[in-house]
């Protein structure tokens, strides 16, 4: 797999990078063209707190934030965001706030939940949720709805690769786009192309990585 896979830096942050490959995976809500591997940007110190102060310019003059909500091992990224917004420009709304940095449990029925003691740092709290990747938005919408049940208000979505400008009427606030994959595609499972042209599926692919079938 690693020597099909292609670096690809941001326009507007030359330090930020993902690597990206070509092919036929599935995900759990849809089929997609291109598989982007963010092991290094949420595994690696450097890559991570690069893609934080990426994301911070984004929300740092017009955002308070009391809680980021990690999804997809995002909380390394979510750890350096949360320190940017917080102390490094004093005129920034966030400036001085304890920002909590949490992660919703999925329980069997698949449900994302929050337990006793993590829901003070939902209930009543300006959230951003901070994920890797978002193709379909079907899991954002899924921790909207987790942050809403528990008291909370969402206050931005930021993720390092996003194929929808927003969700939920929340704008999505992303280092890359589809605008930087220009092929980048995903489908439905009963409506893939790549299906019906007869492309067996190379992989499973979620937050977690990459699965060979």
């Amino acid at each position: 797999m690693d020597e099909r896979l292609v670096d690809l830096r941001s326009k507007n942050f030359r330090e930020a990078r993902i690597k990206v490959m070509q092919g036929h995976f599935a995900t759990q809500n849809s089929h997609i063209n291109t598989y982007i591997d963010m092991s290094t940007v949420k595994c690696r110190q450097n890559n991570a707190e690069v893609s934080a102060k990426a994301l911070a310019e984004e929300y740092m003059l017009n955002l308070s934030v009391d809680t980021i909500v990690c999804l997809d091992e995002t909380e390394v990224i979510g750890a350096f965001l949360a320190d940017e917004l917080a102390h490094k420009t004093k005129q920034g709304l966030s400036f001085g706030n304890n920002i909590s940095v949490i992660t919703p449990e999925v329980n069997s029925m698949g449900q994302m939940i929050f337990r006793d003691n993590k829901q003070r740092m939902v209930n009543g709290m300006r959230c951003l949720i901070l994920t890797d990747s978002i193709t379909s938005g079907k899991t954002i919408l899924q921790a909207i709805d987790s942050i809403l049940y528990y008291g909370g208000t969402v206050c931005g979505i930021a993720a390092i690769f996003s194929a929808v400008s927003k969700c939920a009427g929340i704008e999505v606030k992303s280092i890359f786009s589809s605008a930087d994959i220009p092929n980048y595609g995903y489908y439905t499972r009963e409506n893939c192309p790549m299906c019906a042209a007869g492309q067996r599926l190379e992989a499973l692919v979620n937050g977690f990585g990459y699965s060979k079938l």
